[in-house]
């Protein structure tokens, strides 16, 4: 029996055009690690999109070596960064964070997103506390757009979160690792160069948007940054590919004619005809997510009964004896897939 996978936006390879592209390209002769004409130009069409000229951007293997890098970048060895307490970085990243010397704050949060509200009264009380010299440095704020839940940030919400740092003196982090999805969502105010008006430093996801692997690194206002050796932090972080092409010819595919968001918007259109599914059968959600992830309530028996032919991750139990799962589409899901979905949680 073929089970159908819906268990992560991450589970097939590439877009064919990434791997026509790459098959091209593959006996070009160029130089290592991102000095090529592929990068150069990826990087281009990236500073065109969010309209700034000046960004830096700068090309990674994963999303994890992404953020332990620019986190470590931007703190000092006695400071930690701010996050919500389900964020990735918090839960999903294997102490990664940790492993750099710098610890996670976490704050609470509501529906995967931090309240600027939180954040300030977390920053005043430090700030109050006499004895905070014996305690870890607030450094930076760390948020991801689209969050761990796919919910979505507000331009209103961002732009307080940006406040506050500014106010403090803290550097703002926007992991994208889902930014496609994010952006593409029909629930969503922002476009990219929102997402780079209002951040010290974002990444835009392409593991879980068409590529094979990648991550871009944008500084949008780089002055100041010091950023003279980031590329040797890249390095030392394991997140540096010697044959740096192979990413700088992924991005320039996905960004040379929009690629990018017409996949994240397929992987929201395919989700949200799966929410439609679920709540058509009065199926509730643990979390209302506009995005390419989707949190229905089932009981046991449904659970049973959907996963004979369906695969998806469970999310967590509940005290009602249900269990909240996650459904997670893809740039490569396809309408066969979900019709065959949508059939067997309307036969529940």
């Amino acid at each position: 029996m073929i089970i159908i996978k819906f268990e992560t936006d991450y589970q097939e390879g590439c877009h064919p055009r990434i791997l026509e592209r790459l098959s091209q390209t593959n006996f070009e002769q160029t130089s290592g690690y991102g000095v090529d004409v592929h990068t150069e130009r990826a990087k281009e069409l990236i500073r065109n999109i969010i309209g700034k000229p000046d960004a830096k951007v700068y090309f990674l293997v994963g999303g994890t070596q992404t953020n332990t890098t620019v986190i470590k970048h931007f703190l000092t060895p006695c400071e930690g960064v701010i996050s919500v307490s389900t964020g990735h970085i918090n839960v999903h990243e294997s102490g990664a964070i940790e492993a750099t010397g710098h610890k996670v704050l976490a704050l609470p949060s509501h529906d995967g997103l931090i309240a600027a509200s939180d954040l300030k009264s977390y920053l005043e009380s430090f700030n109050a506390d006499p004895t905070n010299e014996h305690m870890v440095q607030p450094g930076m704020v760390y948020v991801s757009y689209s969050s761990e839940f796919g919910t979505l940030y507000t331009r209103k919400m961002l732009t307080e979160i940006k406040a506050v740092c500014e106010e403090y003196g803290l550097k703002l982090f926007i992991d994208g690792a889902r930014l496609g999805a994010g952006l593409t969502s029909d629930s969503s105010d922002l476009n990219i160069q929102d997402i780079a008006n209002l951040c010290d430093a974002f990444y835009i996801g392409g593991t879980k948007t068409g590529a094979l692997f990648g991550e871009a690194v944008v500084f949008p206002n780089p002055d100041n940054l010091n950023l003279k050796q980031f590329t040797t932090l890249i390095k030392q972080q394991g997140g540096l590919l010697a044959k740096g092409r192979l990413l700088g010819v992924q991005f320039e595919t996905l960004f040379e004619d929009g690629l990018y968001l017409q996949l994240a918007r397929h992987s929201n259109v395919q989700a949200i005809k799966i929410k439609k599914a679920f709540t058509e059968k009065g199926i509730k959600f643990l979390i209302d997510s506009p995005t390419n992830q989707q949190f229905p309530i089932l009981t046991r028996e449904q659970n049973e009964e959907l996963s004979r032919n369906f695969s998806y991750e469970l999310w967590k139990p509940l005290d009602d004896g249900k269990l909240a799962v996650r459904f997670c589409t893809s740039w490569a899901t396809t309408d066969e897939n979900v019709e065959e979905l949508v059939r067997a949680i309307h036969n529940l």
